[in-house]
């Protein structure tokens, strides 16, 4: 489990694309000390297993199903990715709970700067907006954020990012047309399965 708040912005430092998988190596500046091989770590909200670790880098395999499903398919050497370590059960909870467990890709579809703040805009598969609420939860590659207006018409999202988060993130350098992994609160899907199965 995660919580969305971001402790590191990584790098792509190799891309080695196998026949039905890939074998990322990540930088992790200053993230690694606890870790060790197995632990859980999420690149831009996926939740992915550390294979191996040296000084401040760490390798994943991330297999085809995975690469279909996020937007991990799109790195390449040099990119730039949010890292969160595992939760621990004594952490504040500054965040949501997010799994690591991506529902969708989304499409970045505005961006309008603000004096002390950043709209961004958010183009999402039409199945996901029915768990979005206004100041409800939602991760963004990994990033833990309030959910500010919502359009079901163009099945849009729009959230606003403030400067500590522009900095801290991978947020802030993203354009019109870009994809991010989204996740959405976790809550909301097992209310619908609750509301679905009723006492059957």
């Amino acid at each position: 489990m995660f919580t969305g708040l971001i402790q590191a912005v990584g790098k792509v430092l190799s891309v080695q694309q196998g026949r039905d998988s890939a074998l990322f190596t990540f930088s992790a500046p200053g993230l690694l000390g606890e870790c060790k091989v197995g632990d859980s770590i999420a690149v831009n909200g996926v939740c992915l297993t550390a294979t191996a670790i040296s000084g401040d880098s760490f390798d994943v395999d991330v297999m085809v199903q995975t690469l279909k499903l996020t937007s991990l398919s799109t790195l390449e050497v040099g990119s730039q990715v949010n890292l969160e370590l595992a939760a621990r059960v004594s952490d504040r909870l500054g965040g949501h709970i997010v799994q690591g467990h991506v529902d969708g890709i989304g499409t970045i579809s505005g961006i309008e700067p603000g004096e002390k703040w950043q709209r961004v805009d958010v183009e999402l598969p039409s199945h996901l907006m029915k768990y979005l609420q206004p100041q409800g939860s939602i991760s963004i590659d990994g990033t833990s954020l309030t959910v500010g207006e919502l359009d079901d018409a163009k099945n849009e999202v729009s959230v606003w990012l403030i400067p500590e988060t522009l900095r801290k993130t991978t947020l802030g350098l993203l354009s019109v047309g870009a994809t991010v992994n989204v996740e959405v609160d976790v809550l909301a899907k097992y209310v619908e399965r609750l509301m679905k199965r009723g006492d059957q």
